[in-house]
């Protein structure tokens, strides 16, 4: 794999000029895609959400591949009839290209974990040659900051708003990266945009295999979580290093975590940097950041267990 320095100088799927909110990580994943290897040529599609909307204004596109855009609830269903498409019209001898093509999805978490979750799963299980990439941010942004099945306890939302009795989102947010590794798949992986490193290692391996695979990124908003514009990977940094985010891959059902704090920070490190979070200082909402902090050392026992077994 090409060093970091090399990688950045290589052109990437991604111009600039794009409309992307000043200081969002997202354009970290897209400009990876045609940097991490020189073995295929890529084609992407892309659910309804922030990145289609900002990247493809018409006349205008930052996209420098093959790009699909989907409905919020397909991209899953739509790069699968691709792929096989393409498999066919190989076979036919109909297509002469001169780079083996690797097809890729990516959306937000409300295209992913929640209105894409069928046309995703579907694709997983058939074994479509896929690489999903869901860049995690937390809730609907693009359609006003709506809580999504993704949104973590707390948060306020303009559907899960705060007042002097609601402490903002109610519940357990949905564990997508487990239910991916659920499917039996070869590659599962949870990455985040502040270690590039690790992210284009996983992107690497997910687009090399011959089979399905999906991560899972950390990607803050700016907007949605009320941070500064060059607060973004921090931001992801202290999810990982609170272990509210482990960087792991599940390989053939093997699990590994690929990075381990060496201080286990509490939680509030990373809440409090937030401000959709800020409400949780008031000391009636105590309880919250409690919940909070036993979520997030539950599912870390979990997970070095799974570790563990192997």
């Amino acid at each position: 794999m090409p060093g970091l320095q090399e990688m950045a100088l290589k052109d990437g799927a991604f111009a600039g000029g794009h409309r992307m909110c000043a200081g969002c990580p997202v354009p970290i994943i897209t400009k990876m895609f045609t940097r991490i290897t020189d073995k295929y040529d890529i084609v992407a599609g892309n659910a309804t959400g922030c990145l289609e909307v900002a990247s493809t204004i018409f006349p205008y596109s930052a996209w420098k591949i093959p790009w699909v855009h989907t409905a919020f609830e397909n991209v899953g269903a739509t790069m699968s009839g691709v792929e096989s498409m393409y498999k066919s019209l190989k076979k036919q001898g109909k297509i002469n290209h001169s780079k083996p093509l690797k097809f890729i999805a990516i959306g937000g978490d409300g295209g992913t974990y929640d209105i894409g979750l069928q046309s995703l799963s579907g694709a997983m299980e058939r074994g479509h040659d896929l690489v999903y990439i869901c860049y995690d941010n937390g809730a609907y942004m693009n359609t006003g900051v709506q809580r999504s099945s993704a949104t973590p306890l707390g948060a306020a939302t303009t559907t899960s708003p705060v007042n002097t009795k609601n402490p903002g989102r109610k519940g357990t947010r949905k564990d997508l990266t487990r239910i991916m590794a659920a499917h039996n798949i070869d590659y599962v992986a949870q990455a985040s945009i502040h270690d590039p490193v690790d992210l284009s290692n996983k992107l690497k391996k997910a687009i090399n295999l011959d089979g399905p695979a999906y991560i899972n990124v950390m990607s803050p908003c700016i907007p949605g979580w009320k941070i500064e514009s060059d607060m973004a990977v921090e931001i992801a940094k202290l999810s990982v290093e609170t272990r509210f985010w482990p960087l792991y891959e599940v390989e053939c059902g093997d699990y590994k975590i690929n990075y381990k704090p060496k201080k286990e920070l509490p939680i509030t490190e990373w809440l409090f940097q937030q401000g959709r979070f800020s409400h949780l200082k008031n000391k009636n909402f105590a309880s919250v950041i409690d919940s909070f902090q036993e979520e997030v050392d539950r599912n870390w026992t979990w997970l070095c267990r799974q570790e563990n077994l192997n």
